[in-house]
Order: C-alpha cells, then sequence, then structure tokens
C-alpha cells in the first residue's frame, strides 16, 4: 500500500462543477466544470468560472462547453486539459512529486467510462489513480462511518447525475444512477417559461430562479423573482415576475423521478437494511440537494425522514480525498 503524502488529492469530477480537496487543507479549488475555447485557433481562452460567464455570451468563433456530460467525459481532450489546470492550480507547480489522486464517478457508469477517467487523470500528472463511487465518497464525506454494518442511504443529487445507493460495510448494496438532476431542474424552469410566459431565458437565469426562489415543495411563505429574457411572440426583451408556487410546478416532473428513482432502490433493499434506513433516515448531498422542499417531498413519498448532509456540495470532493485514507486503514487491518 503507498504512504499517504500531503499531496494526495480527491477530485470531484462532476458536470457542473469540480473541486479539488488536498488532504490537511480541505477543499482548495470549486470551479464551475467549462472551458471556453477558440474554434479557430483551437486554443483554450478560459477554464472554469471565466469560462462560465461566457456561457451563452459568446462570438461565433469561442465556444464555452462543459468536457462532462452527465456525469461522464464527453470530450476527452478537453477534459485532461481542464484536469491539468485545475491539479497545477490547486497544487502549485512547484509540486515536482506526482500525486495519488482519487476520482470518483457516477454508480452507474460503464468500464469504458471509468478506463476514459482514469486515462485522463494519469495523462494530467497522477501517480496513481483510484476510481471511486460517488454514493461512497458522499456518505465519507457527510461524516458517515461507512464500515459499519448497518444500512445508510445516500441520494447525491450533482449536475448532471443523481446517484441513490444503500451503502453497507464500506460497499454499496443496492444503488441505481439516474440522468435526472440539477441541470435537469434548470431545463424544466426554461420549459416552463416558454410555455407558460412565452419567455425565452438562458440556462444562467434559470439556474438563478432556481437557486432564489426554486421549491419543489409548497413553501409557507412564497417568494418571487423578476425574471427578463426574450419574449418569443414579439422578439423583443420582456421582465415577467415568477414565484416559487410557479416553480414547483415546473420542477414537479424531475423531483417526482428522482422520488421514483428512491423508492425503487428503497424496494430492492434487504429487510434488515431497510429497517436501518427508515430508523436512520435518508441523507441528501450534492448541490441538487440545495433545493428547497426536497427532504420534505421524500418524507411525503417514503414515510422516511429526509436530511441535507451539513455542506452539501463539497461531501464527494471531502470524501473521494478521504477514501485513500480508508482504503489505507483497510490495508493495515
Amino acid at each position: 500500500m503507498p504512504t499517504i503524502s500531503s499531496s494526495d488529492i480527491g477530485i470531484d469530477l462532476g458536470t457542473a462543477s469540480i473541486l479539488v480537496y488536498i488532504r490537511g487543507k480541505g477543499v482548495v479549488l470549486k470551479e464551475p466544470s467549462v472551458v471556453a475555447f477558440d474554434r479557430d485557433t483551437n486554443k483554450i481562452q478560459a477554464i472554469g468560472e471565466d469560462a462560465r460567464l461566457m456561457l451563452g455570451r459568446t462570438p461565433g468563433n469561442i465556444v464555452a462547453v462543459r468536457p462532462l456530460r452527465q456525469g461522464v467525459i464527453s470530450d476527452y481532450t478537453v477534459t485532461e486539459k481542464m484536469m491539468k489546470y485545475f491539479i497545477q492550480k490547486a497544487v502549485g507547480k512547484k509540486n515536482f512529486r506526482k500525486p495519488i489522486i482519487s476520482v470518483c464517478v457516477p454508480s452507474g457508469v460503464t468500464e469504458v467510462e471509468k478506463k476514459a477517467v482514469e486515462d485522463a487523470t494519469f495523462q494530467a500528472g497522477a501517480r496513481d489513480v483510484k476510481i471511486i463511487e460517488e454514493p461512497i465518497a458522499a456518505a465519507i464525506g457527510a461524516g458517515i462511518d461507512i464500515a459499519k454494518p448497518c444500512g445508510n442511504m445516500i441520494v447525491d443529487i450533482g449536475g448532471g447525475t443523481t446517484d441513490i445507493a444503500v451503502i453497507s460495510l464500506g460497499g454499496t448494496v443496492v444503488s441505481t444512477s439516474i440522468k435526472i438532476a440539477g441541470d435537469d431542474f434548470d431545463e424544466a424552469i426554461v420549459r416552463y417559461m416558454r410555455k407558460k410566459h412565452n419567455l425565452l431565458i438562458g440556462e444562467r437565469t434559470a439556474e438563478d430562479i432556481k437557486i432564489r426562489v426554486g421549491t419543489c415543495y409548497p413553501l409557507p411563505e412564497p417568494g418571487s423573482i423578476d425574471v427578463r429574457g426574450r419574449n418569443l411572440v414579439t422578439g423583443l426583451p420582456k421582465t415577467v415576475t415568477v414565484t416559487s408556487d410557479e416553480t414547483e410546478e415546473a420542477l414537479r416532473e424531475p423531483t417526482l423521478q428522482i422520488v421514483d428513482a428512491v423508492h425503487s432502490v428503497l424496494e430492492k433493499t434487504p429487510p434488515e437494511l431497510a429497517a436501518d434506513v427508515s430508523d436512520r433516515g435518508i441523507v441528501l448531498t450534492g448541490g441538487g440537494a440545495m433545493l428547497r422542499g426536497l427532504e420534505n417531498l421524500l418524507e411525503a413519498h417514503t414515510g422516511i425522514n429526509a436530511m441535507t448532509a451539513e455542506d452539501p456540495m463539497t461531501c464527494v470532493a471531502i470524501g473521494t480525498g478521504k477514501y485513500v485514507e480508508f482504503l489505507s486503514q483497510r490495508g493495515d487491518e
């Protein structure tokens, strides 16, 4: 077992953002997984937050892309360059010793997709690569002792995928990964605005609505927000007021699909572990878990108490970094 050095890194390679965790320092970097490059010269113009600001606002020759789609590498070369950039930014160029890097992937990925992540990480400068499944990383990051023989249910809602798993004794017992997550919430809002208000809005505006007034369960005190977009009838800019009740209607379909997936995992869970889950509750992690009303919605449909981890965004990154330590402890025993 290789000894752990302070240069060991955990990477949460997400569809929406990339987080880098360094042992002893915590999460040192959190940036959107967006790359902007010039089509004519094929040169990268910007990576991360700078590139995200360009989404939907670029001239013809510059394209802002997300090289990861639904938790899987869709553009290999760009992903590799992006990872190299983030690793160097997090570690600094002084560090000559190549780090051991653990990267997490959604639980439903194929061997080919896993291999692509592994290759990209080696190319980005890793000495050794460990691939970890997202729900296990999320559980470790949420502070759950996964080595015990009792069932814990994790629902990790990212940007591109939602991973649902029941974990016991350090491994996954039942799991599923669905391609419905935070990005789909945004798309549902875009569709709703088009249908209900004849208003065309971009991804960033939809995300803003979701963060500020979005909910998937009726709120005791509804909020509202003014939204600007293009009127599809006149073709001119227009401002519309959107209420949280409307977002509940817009987000009903994708959130209920997540509830159905949780239901199907519970159906397949062995009875002893299902009893544990009903005692201990369901733990929500990932950026998508910050959507208002998700806990109430899950509780209403399953009858099991649901709670969101303390810092849902960073759970997977922290857990990925700590996974190497977890492995070495298991190796020592």
